[in-house]
Protein backbone atom coordinates (compact mmCIF):
# COMPACT_ATOMS: atom_id res chain seq x y z
CA UNK A 1 0.00 0.00 0.00
CA UNK A 2 1.37 3.59 -0.60
CA UNK A 3 -0.30 6.81 0.23
CA UNK A 4 -0.80 10.14 -2.14
CA UNK A 5 0.59 13.51 -1.20
CA UNK A 6 -2.05 15.95 0.03
CA UNK A 7 -0.71 18.53 -2.00
CA UNK A 8 0.51 17.53 -5.32
CA UNK A 9 -1.23 13.98 -5.59
CA UNK A 10 2.19 12.04 -6.38
CA UNK A 11 2.60 8.27 -4.82
CA UNK A 12 4.68 8.71 -1.58
CA UNK A 13 5.76 5.42 0.35
CA UNK A 14 4.73 5.20 3.87
CA UNK A 15 7.35 6.31 6.00
CA UNK A 16 8.42 9.55 4.13
CA UNK A 17 8.06 12.98 6.37
CA UNK A 18 8.18 15.30 3.50
CA UNK A 19 6.96 14.65 -0.32
CA UNK A 20 9.98 13.52 -2.71
CA UNK A 21 8.19 16.06 -5.58
CA UNK A 22 6.67 19.11 -4.07
CA UNK A 23 8.53 18.39 -0.39
CA UNK A 24 4.94 19.21 1.80
CA UNK A 25 4.86 17.94 4.82
CA UNK A 26 3.21 14.62 5.32
CA UNK A 27 2.02 14.01 8.74
CA UNK A 28 1.44 10.52 9.48
CA UNK A 29 -2.56 10.45 9.89
CA UNK A 30 -3.25 14.82 8.49
CA UNK A 31 -4.35 14.07 4.94
CA UNK A 32 -3.48 11.09 3.93
CA UNK A 33 -5.89 8.66 1.87
CA UNK A 34 -4.25 5.32 1.29
CA UNK A 35 -4.47 3.96 -2.27
CA UNK A 36 -3.93 0.41 -3.35
CA UNK A 37 -0.33 0.02 -4.78
CA UNK A 38 -0.07 -0.95 -8.49
CA UNK A 39 2.66 -4.11 -8.28
CA UNK A 40 4.45 -2.29 -11.41
CA UNK A 41 6.77 -4.60 -13.02
CA UNK A 42 7.06 -6.21 -16.79
CA UNK A 43 4.49 -8.98 -15.66
CA UNK A 44 2.07 -9.75 -18.63
CA UNK A 45 -1.16 -10.75 -17.55
CA UNK A 46 -2.32 -14.32 -18.28
CA UNK A 47 -4.59 -14.53 -20.97
CA UNK A 48 -5.60 -17.99 -20.66
CA UNK A 49 -4.96 -21.60 -21.54
CA UNK A 50 -2.61 -21.82 -24.59
CA UNK A 51 -4.80 -23.74 -26.75
CA UNK A 52 -2.08 -23.00 -29.68
CA UNK A 53 0.63 -25.12 -28.08
CA UNK A 54 -1.37 -28.45 -26.85
CA UNK A 55 -2.67 -28.35 -30.45
CA UNK A 56 0.53 -28.39 -31.86
CA UNK A 57 2.10 -30.78 -29.91
CA UNK A 58 -0.59 -33.24 -30.20
CA UNK A 59 -0.01 -32.73 -34.04
CA UNK A 60 3.46 -33.64 -33.63
CA UNK A 61 2.35 -36.72 -31.72
CA UNK A 62 0.13 -37.97 -34.50
CA UNK A 63 2.71 -37.49 -37.27
CA UNK A 64 5.40 -39.50 -34.81
CA UNK A 65 3.11 -42.22 -34.57
CA UNK A 66 1.72 -42.15 -38.52
CA UNK A 67 5.65 -42.30 -39.32
CA UNK A 68 6.66 -45.09 -36.75
CA UNK A 69 3.56 -46.88 -36.83
CA UNK A 70 3.28 -47.92 -40.27
CA UNK A 71 6.73 -47.75 -41.08
CA UNK A 72 6.52 -51.28 -39.31
CA UNK A 73 3.11 -52.05 -40.03
CA UNK A 74 4.53 -53.51 -43.55
CA UNK A 75 6.98 -56.66 -44.28
CA UNK A 76 9.20 -56.16 -47.23
CA UNK A 77 8.95 -58.47 -49.80
CA UNK A 78 10.88 -61.95 -49.52
CA UNK A 79 10.20 -61.68 -45.24
CA UNK A 80 10.56 -64.80 -44.18
CA UNK A 81 7.34 -66.45 -42.38
CA UNK A 82 7.48 -67.36 -38.79
CA UNK A 83 8.79 -71.55 -38.64
CA UNK A 84 5.67 -73.86 -38.00
CA UNK A 85 4.58 -74.71 -34.43
CA UNK A 86 6.23 -78.01 -33.48
CA UNK A 87 3.22 -80.13 -33.43
CA UNK A 88 2.38 -78.39 -37.20
CA UNK A 89 6.08 -79.11 -38.53
CA UNK A 90 5.90 -82.67 -37.35
CA UNK A 91 2.61 -83.91 -38.78
CA UNK A 92 3.22 -82.04 -41.91
CA UNK A 93 5.33 -84.68 -44.46
CA UNK A 94 8.43 -83.47 -46.23
CA UNK A 95 8.65 -85.36 -49.57
CA UNK A 96 11.92 -87.44 -50.50
CA UNK A 97 14.61 -85.23 -52.30
CA UNK A 98 16.41 -86.67 -55.61
CA UNK A 99 19.70 -86.63 -55.08
CA UNK A 100 21.63 -83.98 -57.24
CA UNK A 101 24.97 -84.32 -58.91
CA UNK A 102 27.65 -82.09 -57.30
CA UNK A 103 28.07 -79.54 -59.59
CA UNK A 104 32.11 -78.96 -60.55
CA UNK A 105 32.45 -75.52 -59.27
CA UNK A 106 32.79 -72.86 -62.60
CA UNK A 107 36.51 -71.60 -63.15
CA UNK A 108 36.51 -68.01 -63.01
CA UNK A 109 37.04 -65.64 -65.65
CA UNK A 110 40.27 -63.88 -65.24
CA UNK A 111 39.15 -60.54 -65.77
CA UNK A 112 36.29 -61.30 -62.72
CA UNK A 113 39.54 -62.44 -60.67
CA UNK A 114 41.71 -59.84 -61.64
CA UNK A 115 38.36 -57.01 -60.93
CA UNK A 116 37.91 -58.33 -57.63
CA UNK A 117 41.60 -58.12 -56.74
CA UNK A 118 41.64 -54.60 -58.09
CA UNK A 119 38.90 -54.13 -55.55
CA UNK A 120 40.45 -55.53 -52.72
CA UNK A 121 43.43 -54.08 -52.86
CA UNK A 122 42.00 -50.74 -53.86
CA UNK A 123 39.66 -50.98 -50.01
CA UNK A 124 42.45 -52.48 -48.59
CA UNK A 125 44.30 -49.22 -49.18
CA UNK A 126 41.58 -46.87 -48.62
CA UNK A 127 41.26 -48.40 -44.81
CA UNK A 128 44.87 -48.76 -44.19
CA UNK A 129 44.84 -44.23 -45.10
CA UNK A 130 42.25 -44.42 -43.05
CA UNK A 131 43.62 -45.65 -39.83
CA UNK A 132 46.61 -43.42 -40.33
CA UNK A 133 44.73 -40.69 -40.48
CA UNK A 134 45.82 -39.50 -43.92
CA UNK A 135 42.43 -39.45 -45.47
CA UNK A 136 42.12 -39.90 -49.16
CA UNK A 137 40.09 -41.41 -52.25
CA UNK A 138 41.36 -44.69 -54.08
CA UNK A 139 40.23 -44.58 -58.02
CA UNK A 140 41.33 -47.05 -60.14
CA UNK A 141 42.19 -46.26 -64.29
CA UNK A 142 42.90 -49.26 -66.39
CA UNK A 143 46.71 -50.36 -64.42
CA UNK A 144 46.79 -47.03 -62.85
CA UNK A 145 45.67 -46.50 -59.43
CA UNK A 146 44.99 -42.55 -58.36
CA UNK A 147 45.27 -41.46 -54.32
CA UNK A 148 43.33 -38.22 -53.96
CA UNK A 149 44.40 -36.78 -50.74
CA UNK A 150 45.23 -33.93 -49.24
CA UNK A 151 47.80 -35.69 -47.16
CA UNK A 152 50.19 -36.54 -50.66
CA UNK A 153 52.90 -34.25 -49.01
CA UNK A 154 52.75 -35.83 -45.62
CA UNK A 155 55.94 -37.84 -44.32
CA UNK A 156 53.65 -40.74 -43.55
CA UNK A 157 52.58 -41.13 -47.15
CA UNK A 158 55.16 -42.46 -49.15
CA UNK A 159 56.21 -45.35 -46.64
CA UNK A 160 52.86 -46.72 -46.39
CA UNK A 161 52.44 -46.62 -50.46
CA UNK A 162 55.81 -48.61 -50.61
CA UNK A 163 54.37 -51.42 -47.74
CA UNK A 164 51.57 -51.50 -49.89
CA UNK A 165 53.10 -51.98 -53.51
CA UNK A 166 52.94 -56.28 -53.37
CA UNK A 167 49.42 -55.95 -52.98
CA UNK A 168 49.27 -53.57 -55.70
CA UNK A 169 51.56 -54.77 -57.93
CA UNK A 170 50.12 -58.50 -57.69
CA UNK A 171 46.24 -56.88 -58.55
CA UNK A 172 47.87 -56.27 -61.93
CA UNK A 173 48.87 -52.27 -61.25
CA UNK A 174 51.57 -50.74 -62.33
CA UNK A 175 51.51 -47.03 -61.78
CA UNK A 176 49.97 -45.01 -58.57
CA UNK A 177 49.71 -41.22 -58.69
CA UNK A 178 48.90 -39.13 -55.58
CA UNK A 179 46.71 -36.18 -56.30
CA UNK A 180 46.04 -33.10 -54.22
CA UNK A 181 42.25 -32.39 -53.90
CA UNK A 182 42.84 -30.03 -56.51
CA UNK A 183 44.12 -32.56 -59.08
CA UNK A 184 47.34 -31.48 -59.06
CA UNK A 185 50.21 -34.34 -59.45
CA UNK A 186 52.17 -34.51 -55.71
CA UNK A 187 53.71 -37.50 -56.79
CA UNK A 188 53.67 -40.49 -59.56
CA UNK A 189 55.87 -43.77 -58.92
CA UNK A 190 56.06 -47.24 -60.83
CA UNK A 191 54.44 -50.65 -58.83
Amino acid sequence: MSSVCPACGVAVVPGYVRCPKCHAGLSPRAGMRRVAADPGGTTVERKGFPIAAVIAALGVAAAIILVFGLGRGSQPTGAALPPLPPSIAAATPTPPRAPQPAAAPAPSSAPEAAGQDLAAASADLEDTLRRQRLWGRVVITGQRIDVRSGSCADPAMRPLIEGKKPLLHGAGLTKLRCLEQSGAVVFERDL
